[in-house]
């Protein structure tokens, strides 16, 4: 029987389900809900049909409202908007538990990209010894961050994990119970999670999705590849940021950041207890079956019983559950050695931290800090700074900051900063007794701009009474300046005697990271993304000049505009000038439960990254080499796309727009996330100051996706009207690298709908602003369709554009209720005695609707 093409799969296993159980959600008898259900599908009819006749939403809702309401109040109206937010919420929570509960239908588990294929593909190619050789050598780290994306607070997600289990298994009773518990259960947080509540929302998913799926992937490798020999490498690591980020954070503290460690450990732990507690049912023969209790107990007694006290160490374990392992080959004919193996697997992955835990802070505080601790010295009367030190010269700081050694106590300082950061490397230290080295041993320096940045932070931590710190310094380069000047930065590093010093010591790797995020919003979606490329050629060349092997982690969002979509061709494009021992990425939010918030959704794309290298390394060392011409026209592409982004950037009315015309000021007001939607607390609104995710997002709900696309279309028509099209498309056709890049561009197109905002080009203050956008989008889709060779976005990708389409149709009514609530708040501003209550009303409807339009998208922000 033939396997249904991937679209008919879709059709098949999501869009139906989701047709028979909100026709099942819509039956629900819910007081709260009352006629919503039936009203519902009347407004997204009468959205679209308004829409098609360019009406604005005001004239698309009083449509409805005339047609639908009987001579409704504005309360009744509002009311209304209330219940049909709350309803498509709810929608879309179900078309969620839907689409996961079909995603090893829908995609094909064991095909491209899986480990299966590469074995296959190895045994045809003869490459076997080659592939054991890269899994000893490769890594894949992914790093889950506190970034605020992710709307559905707890009970709601535990809520979507029971429904996809029983969507699954086609429980109809179990689903009518679900779908009755989620119309009831709150969608919104009243208070804002700190950084520990953010914390253990995401070790949820390390216990229950990582663990598992990590051990499965290296067991598999182990027994299918490596032939039952152990892999030694740790393969997949995991990092940590809630609890360690401290950038633009205050309410990251060092308890904090403490207790988070702690509950790392206590939760590997407990994953250790409950694999040690089944096996104890199994190994139950002589000489096994004492050790197995005793080893049980130990981890029951640090899990449960302790307070901070850990009754077995790691060596113990390790070495207990080997003398295991061996009685087991030599008495016991190896039985259940493969459940005892994959422990093993298991334990070499996570030791006893789990996740990596990074503390993140910005240069610019380290600045601060750095001004106080010099002037703690100077007038304590030390000689450890010379008394010219802020006269001296860059290059003079840096060799005295080479040398500086201490024993600060943190204690001395009163500024709470300068107190906190100091303190965060004891954390460093105490962390690393607790839970192994692994714990924490990697210093982020968010906006570095030059060799002192990192330098400061390594005389810093020495100053901490720790000489040889087993620390790795990671400087992050976001800017397009700091991209392009990197590699000098690190050269002078490399060439610093002490760092190097250092390095030797960390196995002469250096650990570089680069943010698309701010990259983007600097220089635009070609400049970001190629300024990335370029510097990590040339990050690459440096770092191997001076026997350094560096590695590159990818400080990636959930969509295009933020390095997100299709990621593993984007590393899979990577050609030998570019160092990939490694895939380090971020994972944030949304993107967290949609590409890693089930068990199968997390193997594929783990198995996705780790094919990636690969195809990379093993499959396609000289494949994806740039030659020089194609070098040429990307540079001429990105600094075309970098100019025309920059005089849309400066435009007068770019910052105006998004305080008066985006969502962009209510995102401070959802109770999401711990950290403020700006670093700094001034009330105007600085450009530099403007996170990614709020500026991202906001371009989202205006469903412009403006930093997706921005610049692509006017680059590629230089080409087209300069006689040149053909290098272009060439470039397209021979090169993985830009045809993701361009295929991602795609996506934020196929996610924009500009006749949401049309209104807005007859306003006589943003008109012109507005038409600037929609120019670009069209000459955008023009050219992308033109050198795809498509009649419509994404269409190699039907399963992909046929989810965004039924997500995008579930929220059309939300997106209009959100336009509808802005448009009121400008006209009761603008009355002569303001209606406050009412603008308030009309806040807290544009605040709630960000929840379901993020949630849906799944990749928004």
């Amino acid at each position: 029987m033939y396997t249904l093409p991937k679209i008919e799969r879709f059709n098949q296993d999501v869009l139906s389900k989701y047709h028979i159980y909100n026709s099942v959600f819509i039956t629900l008898p819910f007081d709260s809900i009352d006629n919503t259900g039936v009203l519902l599908p009347l407004f997204t009819e009468t959205c679209e049909t308004g829409f098609k006749k360019e009406e604005t939403p005001k004239e698309i809702f009083d449509f409805f409202s005339n047609k639908f309401l009987n001579n409704a109040s504005e309360t009744e109206k509002v009311d209304l908007m209330f219940r049909f937010i709350q309803y498509i919420e709810r929608q879309i929570v179900l078309f969620d538990a839907i689409e996961d509960a079909a995603f090893p239908e829908v995609n094909n588990m064991e095909g491209r990209g899986s480990l299966r294929d590469i074995k296959e593909k190895s045994d045809a190619k003869e490459k076997d010894d080659e592939l054991v050789e890269f899994l000893e050598n490769f890594n894949v780290r992914t790093v889950l961050t506190a970034h605020p994306t992710q709307f559905y607070p707890g009970p709601v997600l535990g809520i979507i994990n029971d429904l996809t289990e029983a969507i699954r298994q086609n429980d109809l009773l179990k689903i009518k119970q679900l779908l009755a518990q989620l119309g009831k259960t709150p969608f919104i947080q009243h208070e804002k999670p700190n950084p520990y509540d953010e914390a253990v929302s995401l070790i949820w998913y390390l216990e229950n999705v990582f663990y598992a799926t990590a051990g499965e992937i290296v067991h598999y490798l182990q027994k299918n590849i490596n032939e039952g020999t152990p892999i030694q490498n740790q393969l997949i690591k995991l990092g940590f940021w809630p609890g360690g980020d401290r950038d633009g954070n205050p309410f990251v503290t060092t308890e904090i950041t403490l207790k988070v460690a702690d509950r790392l450990r206590t939760s590997i732990l407990k994953c250790y207890y409950i694999e040690m507690r089944n096996l104890k049912r199994k190994l139950t023969f002589s000489g096994v079956d004492t050790l197995v209790s005793d080893l049980e107990h130990k981890l029951y007694r640090s899990v449960f019983y302790s307070k901070g006290d850990i009754f077995i160490t790691l060596e113990e374990l390790l070495t207990q559950l080997n003398t295991i392992r061996e009685i087991i080959i030599e008495k016991h004919q190896s039985l259940y050695l493969d459940e005892l193996e994959a422990l093993l697997v298991k334990i070499n992955l996570f030791g006893f931290h789990f996740a990596t835990l990074d503390i993140r802070q910005n240069s610019k505080i380290h600045n601060k800090v750095f001004k106080d601790v010099v002037d703690y010295y100077l007038n304590s009367g030390s000689s450890i700074f010379p008394t010219n030190y802020y006269d001296l010269t860059e290059d003079q700081k840096i060799d005295v900051l080479s040398k500086v050694k201490g024993d600060l106590n943190p204690a001395d300082f009163t500024d709470e900063i300068t107190r906190s950061t100091l303190e965060s490397v004891q954390a460093i230290k105490t962390i690393q007794k607790n839970n192994g080295e692994e714990g924490a041993n990697r210093y982020i320096i968010s906006n570095n701009e030059s060799a002192l940045n990192v330098m400061e932070t390594f005389a810093m931590i020495r100053l901490n009474n720790w000489e040889n710190p087993t620390v790795d310094i990671i400087p992050l380069f976001e800017s397009v300046d700091d991209l392009q000047n990197a590699h000098s930065i690190m050269e002078q590093l490399y060439t610093n005697p002490e760092y190097a010093k250092h390095l030797k010591s960390r196995g002469n790797e250096q650990t570089i990271m680069l943010g698309f995020s701010d990259g983007t919003k600097d220089g635009g979606y070609l400049m970001a993304n190629w300024s990335i490329y370029q510097a990590k050629i040339s990050l690459t060349e440096i770092s191997r000049k001076y026997g350094i092997k560096a590695i590159f982690f990818d400080g990636r969002g959930g969509p295009p505009a933020r390095g997100g979509g299709k990621t593993h061709k984007f590393y899979a494009s990577l050609g030998p000038k570019i160092e990939n021992n490694e895939i380090q990425i971020t994972v944030q939010g949304q993107t967290i439960s949609s590409n890693f918030g089930t068990l199968d959704s997390c193997r594929y794309n783990i198995e996705n990254l780790l094919t990636a290298g690969v195809t990379n390394q093993v499959f396609g060392k000289d494949k994806n080499e740039l030659t020089s011409d194609e070098t040429e026209i990307l540079n001429q592409l990105a600094d075309l796309g970098y100019q025309k982004y920059l005089s849309f950037k400066n435009h007068p009315k770019f910052i105006p727009y998004l305080e008066k015309m985006s969502t962009l000021k209510y995102y401070s007001k959802t109770n999401i996330g711990s950290r403020p939607s700006k670093r700094s607390k001034s009330e105007s609104l600085d450009f530099a100051d403007l996170r990614a995710i709020p500026f991202v997002g906001s371009w989202s709900q205006l469903k412009q996706n403006v930093p997706g696309f921005f610049g692509v279309g006017s680059a590629l028509k230089h080409f087209e009207e300069s006689g040149q099209w053909d290098k272009v498309s060439d470039l397209y056709h021979n090169s993985l690298f830009f045809k993701t890049l361009l295929e991602n561009s795609m996506m934020s197109l196929a996610k924009s709908f500009l006749p949401l905002t049309a209104y807005m080009s007859k306003d006589p203050e943003f008109g012109e602003f507005w038409n600037i956008i929609h120019s670009e989008f069209l000459e955008t889709k023009r050219l992308l369709l033109k050198i795809a060779g498509h009649k419509t976005l994404m269409e190699n990708y039907p399963d992909g554009i046929a989810s965004i389409q039924i997500r995008e149709r579930i929220v059309l009514p939300l997106l209009t209720i959100q336009q509808y609530a802005l448009l009121r708040i400008n006209e009761l501003n603008k009355a002569e005695v303001p209606n406050e209550d009412l603008i308030k009303v009309y806040e807290k409807i544009v605040t709630r609707s960000l929840f379901g339009n993020t949630n849906a998208s799944r990749n928004s922000a």
